[in-house]
């Protein structure tokens, strides 16, 4: 009889081992699956965001395409398509667009069809690499407006970190060689619009849950309402800029090649949703926005090296400079927020 009750000790105690081995094993594939869904997301993310940025830089530039409001139109009414086929088969869930809801969102829709469009503006005169410095100044005008519409204080290295990108801007600008006012303005106009939209969307977005149906607003309506608003306003802005001349006399419009490179661009407009989406609840915020920065630095080079801009080396080094300071401010973020 004792010798029984040892062996099923023995086997109790292997059984106890067996399931502390299948915990383990279960912990350690749940861990990989997450890091490779992050990674996944991530990775989704940067090319997405890359490849935007480099075919609407090809489309203005490379093919001399002088309609950039037709552009951000088109782009505009493929992400509405898609979005509108994926709610209607229930991939995903939006809120119906109510007069409401419209009203409310208006305001803040106008200042995203202008950061669009200058986007577009800037983009076809000033090179991909200082697209991307000149860009920080938003961080900047960001963090002002946050001090003095919300009262938030931050400390002392993100101050550091934003006056490190102005000087950047501005060393950027200087030794440019392929400086151009017009961009330039463009580019600079797009930084506060940029801001405008971030400050106000946290205001509006509040108001704009109290009037939605199920007393939210996801990402995917907020993709649905900005880009369905912005198709009535670009058309407004297309008879205003006499588009519609240019439209009707150049040649490109009867290439198939180009229609599907701007069909591209707008599938890689929405693909940046879904995948900033995908990443940051894959992560976090803090990671978001420093994977975000650390972005610009392969797409920095990837725009001098495809379209071949001339530099020097203060140009490179200004550039160089200016995404450093981003990772910086990233994450001085970081360690504010914690």
């Amino acid at each position: 009889m004792k010798s029984l009750d040892k062996d099923d000790e023995t086997d109790l105690e292997k059984g106890k081992f067996l399931e502390k081995d299948r915990e383990k094993t279960t912990r350690s594939h749940r861990a990989i699956a997450a890091h490779n869904k992050a990674l996944l997301s991530g990775l989704a993310y940067c090319i997405s965001s890359c490849c935007m940025i480099l075919v609407n830089k090809y489309v203005l530039s490379g093919y001399g395409f002088n309609a950039g409001i037709s552009l951000m139109l088109y782009q505009n009414f493929v992400s509405v398509v898609v979005v509108s086929v994926l709610s209607f088969f229930g991939v995903i869930s939006t809120e119906p667009l109510t007069w409401r809801l419209i009203k409310v969102w208006l305001p803040v829709n106008v200042i995203f069809v202008g950061m669009l469009i200058t986007s577009m503006f800037s983009l076809k005169y000033i090179n991909v690499a200082m697209v991307t410095v000149l860009k920080n100044v938003t961080n900047v005008i960001t963090a002002i407006g946050e001090m003095y519409l919300f009262n938030k204080h931050h400390d002392n290295r993100v101050w550091a970190a934003l006056f490190l990108m102005i000087i950047s801007a501005i060393s950027g600008g200087i030794t440019d060689l392929s400086f151009h006012a017009v961009g330039y303005t463009w580019q600079i106009i797009n930084c506060f619009l940029t801001a405008s939209y971030s400050l106000t969307l946290r205001r509006v977005m509040d108001t704009a849950k109290q009037v939605t149906k199920s007393g939210d607003l996801n990402e995917f309506s907020m993709v649905l309402l900005n880009n369905t608003l912005s198709i009535p306003l670009g058309v407004l802005l297309i008879l205003i800029f006499n588009e519609v001349d240019y439209l009707s006399k150049t040649p490109l419009l009867r290439l198939p090649i180009f229609w599907l490179v701007i069909t591209l661009s707008g599938l890689l407009g929405l693909a940046i949703s879904f995948t900033s989406m995908w990443f940051l609840h894959q992560t976090g915020a803090t990671t978001y926005s420093l994977v975000g920065s650390l972005n610009k630095i392969p797409l920095s080079v990837a725009g001098i090296l495809l379209f071949h801009v001339p530099t020097s080396l203060e140009n490179s080094a200004s550039i160089f400079f200016g995404l450093l300071a981003g990772v910086f401010f990233a994450r001085a973020k970081m360690r504010e927020r914690s």
